[in-house]
């Protein structure tokens, strides 16, 4: 259906309800009348019952869930009442009349009393329903379905998709060539550590996953000045040091220490020296 046949429509749904409501407040004024009320507040009476209802119609259609269910209730209650005092309206004939004795709407007392309970009772009602219904109509929040949230996605996507391509090209950075691994210089590793700095017998070093690069000549600065000595000098000077040691602390280990040589030579001496004394 086109703008125009929902224009149509919509005009002849507001002139019905419009007459409607036009005899229903033929019929609720003269009830509002017979319950005491003034010339005034019978007027305004058919707005109270029949404007709640369109109240309630409208959160219908806006809210979801407990809400909706319970203005669909009080759009129930107030039809049904408006019903009811439309029909005692027409049952009644004294209440077309100003001749109609105030608070009678029945001859029978129970059906009376009930009656003007009821027409009584409808504007206090309305006021607490009608300010029930607009408050959760306020704050009412709508449920995001997923057909909306693909929607919206889709939407987010053409965009960030028509945004990157109005984006300008920029030229890319030349990219400069890595020298070749073969160019590097390798580096030259000093070994800081003297040959007598030796770690003690029982240590254990910790082994390293990680494998040792291969490392260039040792330059001769970086070389111990300390000559070579041979096992004739290595035998004298252990002679000089354990000259006044006792047999039990001659041993590999303090030969070594002494003399600062390496362990298998300290075994030698250790040999050595003890033969010595023995021969003697």
């Amino acid at each position: 259906m086109n703008r125009f046949g929902k224009g149509l429509l919509i005009a002849a749904l507001v002139g019905v309800v419009g007459m409607a409501f036009r005899v229903s407040w033929n019929a609720l004024r003269d009830v509002a009348t017979a319950t005491g009320a003034d010339p005034t507040a019978a007027t305004l009476y058919p707005f109270v019952v029949d404007g709640l209802m369109a109240l309630a119609l409208v959160a219908t259609l806006v809210l979801t869930g407990d809400a909706r269910r319970f203005a669909l209730r009080v759009l129930a209650a107030y039809t049904l009442a408006s019903l009811v005092l439309n029909y005692v309206h027409g049952l009644v004939p004294e209440l077309h009349s100003e001749v109609v004795d105030w608070g009678r709407l029945a001859d029978w007392d129970p059906a009376n009393w009930a009656l003007v309970l009821l027409a009584t009772s409808l504007p206090v009602g309305s006021i607490y329903f009608g300010s029930d219904l607009v408050a959760k109509v306020l704050h009412h929040r709508p449920i995001e379905t997923p057909a909306d949230s693909v929607n919206q996605e889709e939407s987010t996507e053409a965009t960030v998709k028509r945004s990157t391509v109005d984006l300008g090209v920029s030229t890319p950075a030349p990219i400069t060539p890595a020298p070749a691994l073969a160019a590097l210089e390798a580096p030259v590793v000093v070994d800081l550590v003297k040959p007598t700095d030796r770690a003690p017998v029982g240590a254990v070093a910790a082994e390293s996953a990680r494998p040792r690069r291969a490392t260039g000549r040792v330059p001769d600065a970086a070389r111990s000045s300390r000559p070579a000595r041979t096992a004739e000098q290595l035998l004298t000077e252990a002679r000089t040091a354990t000259a006044d040691w006792a047999d039990k602390e001659l041993t590999a280990e303090g030969i070594r220490r002494a003399v600062r040589t390496s362990p298998a030579r300290a075994r030698d001496l250790r040999e050595a020296l003890r033969a010595e004394r023995t021969a003697v």
